[in-house]
């Protein structure tokens, strides 16, 4: 999906591999040229981004300008791993944006907190996932300022 060397990278973080398919498929379709990298929870998303384990190698976790974050994990749901990564100097610039099939006011209001970017409900449909995917990456990847390291 990249195609170019300033490509953002998208760290998608999901324990469900049917939403990992759809999205993936959903930003191919609005024609998103970034390099989407897929982990199946809380603990992998921090090594991930730490560099540990199977992601030691930084060539194979490069650090992403946007996280999209699934709420309901196993090992370590999204909640603890956003305020993991809020707390921490080196990783609190990336922008998250929840992509959950809560609707739940508690769960709007605790990501907030925690220092969410954005909060979105997966749609039904896969037309509506391209849309929301295709509007939120242009905005998140296009329009916003994202800080320098976003891109390193």
């Amino acid at each position: 999906m990249k195609t170019s060397d300033d490509a953002i990278v998208i760290l998608m973080a999901d324990d469900d591999e049917d939403d990992q398919i759809l999205t993936a498929d959903a930003l191919r379709a609005s024609k998103l040229a970034n390099d989407l990298h897929i982990v199946g929870d809380g603990e992998e998303l921090m090594d991930y981004l730490h560099h540990r384990g199977k992601f030691a190698p930084p060539a194979s976790s490069p650090r992403p300008g946007l996280v999209l974050l699934d709420l309901n994990m196993p090992r370590k749901d999204g909640r603890e791993a956003l305020r993991e990564m809020k707390a921490d100097p080196v990783l609190r610039s990336i922008p998250v944006v929840i992509l959950t099939t809560s609707k739940a006011e508690v769960d709007i209001d605790r990501i907030y907190d925690l220092g969410g970017n954005s909060f979105i409900v997966k749609p039904v449909t896969f037309e509506g996932l391209v849309e929301t995917l295709r509007v939120a990456t242009e905005y998140w990847l296009q329009i916003v300022q994202l800080p320098t390291g976003a891109k390193a």
